[in-house]
């Protein structure tokens, strides 16, 4: 198993994400390879909650165009995660 700070690679923190923080929700972008053990295994380790579930789903790449060119986005995979009512991770909480 790989590092927990390889796995979860960022926070994502959009008004939809915060709002479902409320609801003990928390949105990651994550290693593309990495499955739902994995993922809520780095979770308890780098935040010290407990994990009650994990949903994960591959984001697709976009097309980007600069003049004439054009390629894609890389795709990506996101990861919602689900604590213990009562757990909080202060990273989502502006602190």
């Amino acid at each position: 198993m790989a590092h927990p700070q390889e796995i979860i690679i960022k926070p994502i923190v959009t008004e939809k994400s915060t709002a479902m923080s409320e609801e003990s929700k928390y949105v990651f972008e994550v290693k593309f390879d990495a499955n739902k053990v994995e993922i809520a295994k780095a979770v308890e380790v780098l935040f010290k909650v407990t994990v009650v579930s994990v949903n994960t789903m591959r984001m697709p790449g976009k097309l980007k165009r600069q003049g004439r060119s054009q390629g894609m986005s890389p795709q990506w995979k996101k990861a919602i995660v689900t604590l213990k009512s009562g757990d909080r991770i202060p990273l989502f909480e502006g602190a």
